[in-house]
């Protein structure tokens, strides 16, 4: 539990704001602390789902106060940027898909980052070789242009019902009062002890005194409180022109690290031009029909849609409620390494290339592939790619090529209201830690999501779609998913995770939709991720499962990975109630809550 009596203020004067503005009817006071983190909530109203449970009390709070779920979407969002600044904040970007209720239509919002005008294919190299991973991730040259900022303003000009300058107030308040420190946030400053030392203002501020973060201590970010204060009071604009901006294109162009510290830091070429001609993306989602419902997600620039519906596609002729446990994991293995390898191939940004995204997501091309599957025999990784505009029966073309690394950070939230609009939203700054350069002053981390390019092609000769470019969306892996029953939510659910969310997103749909888990223990359930590559990696509950030893019996082979994604959701149960679902145990456990818990208002 983070909140305490005073920060929980925050949340009563953002309501009273927002009654004073014209809200319906005064929200119900706030408790004298924040609820404990809880993985599971269910009633009416609304309901919020993230990893925090000061977050997801932002949230609460817009919704009592007569906020629409885009509101409360921001500002959970916001609040997040906050608590979980190594994850998330106004230096990254992200995706948000919306479902509309009146309107029942589901959109979506492409808030990734970019690449500066002057990027090409060799960003990454040096002398015609890939630099190490480690010094792209610690560098100006990793950072992209935020896209988050931008998505809460377009959201909310589109969507919204409460000025931003009111959503901001519980996370500027959280920011300037401090939250609580947990052992996940001590650990995963632990993790970038050494990053963060070498630059003064990441070390003075998440390293108070040289020291790690001290468990119950409280931590605060008064830079951070008054840089929202500043994007309340001109704009989110104020984060693309102005000083702030000013101050995001010299830390990258002179990434401000310690003399003394001995660490190679690359200096990047993002300027004042890039940042002012950033925009977001308003786009179809991708759609998919599976089991009579239809599943949402995001288009390209994210493969998160393609390759989860392409995996849907492949599993649909199967009935997976019949299968045991084994086949089923099987099933959903080959799957997953069918729709990586696919795309590895052809998913990149679609401003810089064609995606044949249509193509991908048709049945005639998932049952092409999916002809591979065979009950008794796993695939081999790398396996090469179909082809989807002339689709071959159990066929491949061209040259296999092993799907490259994502950091496995990010943040996922998941948001419904009392009208039943519906919001998924994933927002990351890439690595934990981002790249570890913060802005002197503004107390965020700038991203380092440019590292999600390909440093070089992942196979020589290969076509690879996920080169640099100038102004070019790195691919992502983000999987913000919305599933509809003719024309009405039955839930949303989104991870975080690098490349790991794919697979976690799709395995959270078959726990829920196939296999009739419970959403909150379809979230719980261990996971398998295969991408494309010569393992699958396992969470420790499988790896020492007798189930392990029944897939090597099929070929499968395996890696360990302690933890696989940190998924949220939210489920419409058929008597008009919420359900609210977080982690249990992961990254600390998640946070879901809900407006009225269990009755009517």
């Amino acid at each position: 539990m983070r909140a305490s009596a005073a920060r929980q203020l925050a949340f009563a004067a953002l309501a009273g704001a927002l009654v004073s503005t014209g809200a319906a009817a005064p929200p119900s006071p706030p408790p004298e602390s924040a609820p404990a983190k809880v993985p599971v909530a269910v009633g009416y109203g609304g309901a919020v789902a993230s990893v925090d449970a000061d977050a997801s009390a932002a949230g609460i709070a817009v919704l009592r106060a007569g906020g629409n779920a885009v509101d409360a979407a921001v500002a959970t969002a916001a609040a997040l940027g906050v608590t979980e600044p190594y994850s998330a904040g106004i230096g990254g970007g992200g995706y948000l898909v919306y479902y509309d209720a009146a309107s029942h239509r589901v959109q979506t919002i492409d808030g990734r980052e970019t690449a500066p005008a002057t990027a090409t294919e060799t960003l990454f190299q040096e002398n015609g070789a890939p630099i190490p991973f480690e010094e792209g991730q610690t560098s100006g040259r990793s950072v992209g242009v935020p896209g988050t900022p931008a998505t809460w303003k377009t959201a909310l000009d589109a969507w919204g019902t409460r000025p931003l300058s009111q959503l901001l107030r519980p996370a500027e308040k959280l920011a300037r009062d401090g939250f609580t420190v947990d052992a996940t946030f001590r650990a995963q400053t632990e993790a970038n002890q050494g990053r963060f030392k070498d630059f003064p203002d990441t070390r003075k501020l998440f390293l108070p005194g040289g020291q790690l973060p001290v468990v119950g201590s409280t931590f605060k970010n008064p830079d951070l409180a008054a840089t929202y204060a500043e994007l309340a009071r001109k704009g989110t604009g104020a984060l693309y022109r102005g000083p702030i901006a000013d101050d995001i294109v010299k830390a990258v162009r002179q990434p401000p690290v310690d003399p003394a510290a001995t660490r190679k830091v690359r200096s990047g070429e993002l300027t004042a031009a890039d940042l002012s001609a950033y925009g977001t993306k308003r786009q179809a989602p991708t759609r998919v029909e599976y089991r009579g419902l239809d599943v949402y997600s995001m288009a390209p620039s994210s493969s998160g849609g393609t390759t989860v519906g392409e995996a849907l596609n492949i599993l649909e002729r199967t009935d997976l409620s019949k299968l045991s446990e084994a086949q089923y994991l099987h099933r959903f293995i080959e799957a997953s390494r069918i729709s990586f390898a696919d795309r590895g191939r052809w998913v990149g940004d679609p401003a810089a290339q064609s995606v044949p995204t249509r193509e991908l997501l048709s049945q005639r091309y998932a049952d092409s592939r999916g002809c591979l599957i065979t009950p008794d025999k796993a695939l081999t990784s790398p396996l090469a790619p179909g082809d989807p505009r002339h689709p071959a029966p159990c066929g491949g073309t061209g040259q296999a090529a092993p799907t490259t690394y994502e950091g496995e950070n990010t943040t996922h939230l998941t948001v419904a209201d009392r009208w039943g609009n519906v919001v998924s939203y994933t927002l990351t700054i890439e690595s934990t830690g981002g790249s570890a350069i913060t802005v002197p002053g503004r107390g965020f981390l700038l991203n380092n999501e440019l590292t999600d390019f390909s440093f070089a092609p992942a196979a020589p000769g290969v076509p690879d779609p996920n080169l640099p470019g100038p102004g070019k969306r790195p691919r992502s892996s983000m999987s913000p998913t919305i599933v509809l029953d003719h024309g009405r939510p039955v839930l949303a659910v989104g991870s975080p995770g690098g490349a790991t969310i794919i697979t976690t997103v799709l395995q959270t749909l078959l726990g829920h939709l196939d296999r009739g888990l419970p959403l909150v223990d379809a979230i719980k359930a261990p996971r398998a991720s295969q991408r494309n590559q010569t393992t699958t990696e396992l969470e420790p509950a499988l790896w020492n499962s007798p189930l392990r030893a029944e897939l090597e019996g099929l070929g499968q082979a395996f890696r360990q990975n302690p933890e696989i994604g940190a998924a949220t959701g939210v489920q419409r149960l058929p008597d008009g109630r919420w359900l609210a679902a977080a982690e249990t145990t992961r990254r600390g456990g998640g946070s879901a809550m809900v407006v009225h818990p269990q009755g009517r208002p």
